[in-house]
């Protein structure tokens, strides 16, 4: 049998009479990948807080390395040699890439009390090579792309010495080539007898990845099984309490007449002669490998950034969009990437989140109407099943699905022609991707026109009616959804050609 590393048994946490945890376990083999699964809400984060002295639990015990231990503090689970890397990255923006690696624990002179600088940017240098990232080690973290930092974080947790590294959504900012150095480097952890505790929403992760799955549901542990036992369906079964008969909920909606139009749309450095239709009722997917240029032209549509040239034509007539004012008049909408950054003001209420782009609804000569800008958030919360207390909670404390139908919600009051989805269901759960699926869909049914980009292929080629495939700030190919294979996508994205 092998040898066992950590056992958690029977956690339960409360927060204010509610059960976070429920005889929650968890058991830990040496040298194995451990899924952690579970809806947004299942209790996951909290196990993993209780694991890293972040979070004291109300009953249980905590096993490691064959002796009961109480984790007081995160400095206790370092100490320990117990890493976690967090979904929400907090390097310090102002500091180099080599002070935040070796922060707290800086390389010192045996012979004076001073930080032998020269011995830190060796370090880091070295470290940056071994990871094929080509940064500097006097770069500063605030130049920094996400997926930068997101490695930096995944390297100072490999730093420490750990007997116990925990990975939270790790791959959620990754290009595809930068998954497969993360995979290299698990796998080279594993075989150095390092266990990895692995938290995603990506299916494909975890069958490609993990040794053995845990699931959590509403708190409580259902089970652990190895990973060749499971199939996606059976696992998804676990997760939510009954099967999923379609994950991607797509209805088939009449398409009508072109509503959108860009011709010649370029960006120089960006994206060069970009040009589509997207018509009445359809959902337009775009797909392509990180760095391709989706986001980019989609912020160009919408008017966030300015392009060099081109055209965009509403409902027939050329539009003049400078500013995304001027795209929310002419009757577009667009849910950015990054809720959190760009989509939600996350210290304010689900009614002011909601009304937020919608004052001139609601206010009259300067002051909010209360009554109306309630109805109509009722209105939206009821409409999109948004779960919370009430308008009054704050949307930070919302599960990643609920605050992405905030982020819907507020566009919807105007009853867009266009909407624009970038990663709409970037780190939710399975469950919460069906529920935004046919949301999506519905919409579709009742004559938006959606342009969805998507780093994921299943999504794409799930909810798409046609699909363009950018490479390259280009469009390097176009495919009917029932005419195309993942294996097909993938090639014409790398370096192909693809016709409908």
């Amino acid at each position: 049998m092998d040898e066992i590393l950590l056992e958690m048994k029977g956690i339960t946490k409360s927060y204010f009479g509610i059960k976070a945890l429920s005889s929650a376990n968890l058991q830990i083999r040496k040298g194995e990948v451990h899924a952690l699964m579970g809806e947004n809400g299942a209790g996951k984060s909290t196990l993993m807080k209780v694991l890293t002295g972040l979070v004291k639990p109300d009953e249980g015990e905590i096993y490691f390395q064959g002796e009961r231990v109480t984790i007081g503090s995160p400095k206790a689970a370092l100490d320990m040699g117990i890493a976690m890397i967090h979904q929400e990255l907090n390097p310090i923006p102002e500091m180099t890439i080599a002070e935040n690696l070796f922060l707290g624990r800086e390389s010192r002179y045996s012979y004076l009390p001073f930080v032998n600088r020269r011995r830190i940017h060796e370090d880091t240098e070295r470290l940056l090579q071994e990871y094929h990232l080509s940064l500097t080690p006097n770069q500063k973290v605030k130049e920094l792309n996400v997926a930068q930092k997101q490695m930096l974080e995944i390297i100072k947790a490999l730093t420490y010495d750990a007997k116990l590294i925990i990975m939270d959504e790790p791959t959620s900012a990754l290009s595809d080539e930068e998954v497969q150095t993360l995979f290299a480097v698990i796998k080279r952890i594993k075989q150095e007898g390092v266990p990895v505790i692995y938290i995603s929403h990506r299916m494909e992760e975890i069958f490609a990845l993990a040794d053995r799955v845990t699931v959590l549901r509403d708190g409580e542990y259902i089970g652990t099984e190895p990973i060749s036992n499971l199939t996606k369906e059976s696992l998804i079964t676990m997760m939510v309490g009954r099967p999923l008969t379609s994950i991607f909920p797509k209805t088939e909606a009449a398409i009508g007449e072109p509503v959108l139009e860009v011709r010649g749309l370029t960006r120089k450095g960006v994206f060069e002669e970009i040009s589509f239709q997207v018509h009445r009722g359809e959902i337009l997917g775009i797909a392509g490998l990180m760095g391709a240029g989706r986001s980019e032209v989609m912020r160009a549509v919408f008017g966030i950034d300015r392009a060099d040239s081109g055209e965009i034509w509403i409902d027939g007539v050329k539009a003049s969009i400078r500013r995304p004012i001027d795209a929310i008049a002419l009757g577009m909408a667009m849910v950015t990437e990054d809720r959190k950054e760009q989509g939600l003001v996350l210290s304010r209420s689900i009614r002011e989140n909601i009304s937020l782009a919608n004052l001139h609804k609601v206010a009259r000569s300067g002051f909010v109407r209360s009554r109306e800008e309630k109805r109509l958030c009722e209105l939206m919360m009821k409409e999109i099943s948004i779960k919370a207390s009430g308008l009054g909670q704050q949307v930070s404390f919302l599960s990643g699905g609920n605050q992405q139908k905030v982020v819907l919600a507020k566009w919807l009051i105007n009853r867009p022609k266009v909407l624009i989805l970038d990663e709409p269901t970037r780190g939710i759960d399975v469950k919460a991707k069906a529920e935004i699926y046919r949301l999506i869909s519905e919409f579709a049914c009742q004559g938006m026109c959606i342009v969805m980009v998507s780093s994921e292929l299943p999504e794409i080629m799930g909810m798409s009616d046609r699909i363009l495939v950018m490479g390259e700030g280009r469009i390097k190919g176009e495919f009917w959804r029932d005419r195309v294979t993942q294996e097909e996508i993938l090639e014409c994205a790398i370096g192909g050609d693809g016709i409908v």
